[in-house]
């Protein structure tokens, strides 16, 4: 399983229990919604928070993510890079680093 891709990993584990079925695009958007809430539910009342749940919410959002772009035929890696190329436009370092400030306003 060492050398087993995560979306190599992840697609048998759905074949094997006939998920897909239930996995339609708007069923996983909804399920990354649902999942991004339960990862901020664990920082909700304080800055302080248990790592060991945050990286098994976090596991969860990435599941569905990739899930997503596996049922759209997109490879996430691929995706990240082309949106990091247009945020990096819109965000040039000489007038955005150190600020928060939106694009827009810089």
């Amino acid at each position: 399983m060492a050398d087993e891709s995560a979306m190599s990993a992840l697609r048998a584990f759905i074949e094997e229990r006939d998920w897909a079925q239930f996995h339609s695009a708007e069923n996983l958007a909804k399920s990354i919604a649902i999942e991004a809430g339960e990862l901020l539910e664990e920082f909700q009342w304080s800055p302080e928070f248990d790592p060991d749940r945050v990286r098994l919410e976090l596991a969860d959002v990435l599941t569905y993510c990739y899930e997503l772009a596996d049922l759209l035929g997109i490879d996430p890696e691929t995706i990240i890079l082309e949106k990091l190329e247009i945020t990096r436009a819109k965000y040039p370092t000489e007038t955005s680093r150190g600020r928060s400030t939106k694009y827009d306003r810089l």
